[in-house]
């Protein structure tokens, strides 16, 4: 159980948000961000647990107000499901891509993007108590490169030194 619940604090992480991020967006980065509007699928497997846990996902964007695009995603696990919300928007002041979210498991986050070649990376490092008490360590990239999502995160037991990975592409 604490290995799915692992899981899911990590992909909440990762599939990072927003909660009230100021924007306004210059049109070529507003452009990239609405490139990304529509329907996503993606699939992976839970990894350094007994045994890999397979898990589906599925991610909808779509232009929100001002220079922004919401995103609502839910992942099905063996025994449960995962939501998560949020918004990315480019701020102006800082130059940078910023990503909040929150989800069905009362995470919430902020992850800062740059943009690289094509595409914007977000990297999320937090600490975290899972429900049995335990410092985890919850590490995640998220990639927005043409044509595709890539999620990839970990997470680090503390008292243990366990660690479970995923990585999950996304495609139209």
């Amino acid at each position: 159980m604490w290995k799915r619940f692992s899981l899911v604090a990590l992909l909440i992480a990762a599939l990072s948000g927003l909660a009230a991020v100021p924007a306004r967006a210059a049109a070529p980065e507003l452009d990239l961000l609405l490139s990304y509007v529509g329907g996503w699928q993606g699939a992976g497997a839970l990894v350094g647990g007994d045994k890999p846990e397979p898990f589906r996902c599925r991610l909808n964007i779509s232009r929100g107000k001002q220079a922004k695009i919401n995103y609502a995603g839910r992942c099905s696990l063996v025994s449960m499901n995962l939501s998560v919300s949020g918004t990315i928007a480019f701020d102006e002041a800082s130059r940078h891509y910023m990503a909040v979210m929150s989800s069905n498991a009362g995470f919430t986050g902020l992850a800062v993007g740059q943009k690289r070649g094509q595409g914007i990376s977000f990297d999320l490092s937090e600490k975290q108590v899972d429900r049995g008490g335990n410092d985890v360590r919850i590490g995640s990239r998220i990639t927005l490169v043409p044509n595709s999502i890539i999620v990839d995160f970990e997470v680090e037991f503390n008292n243990s030194g366990h660690i479970l990975t995923a990585s999950v592409p996304f495609s139209r």
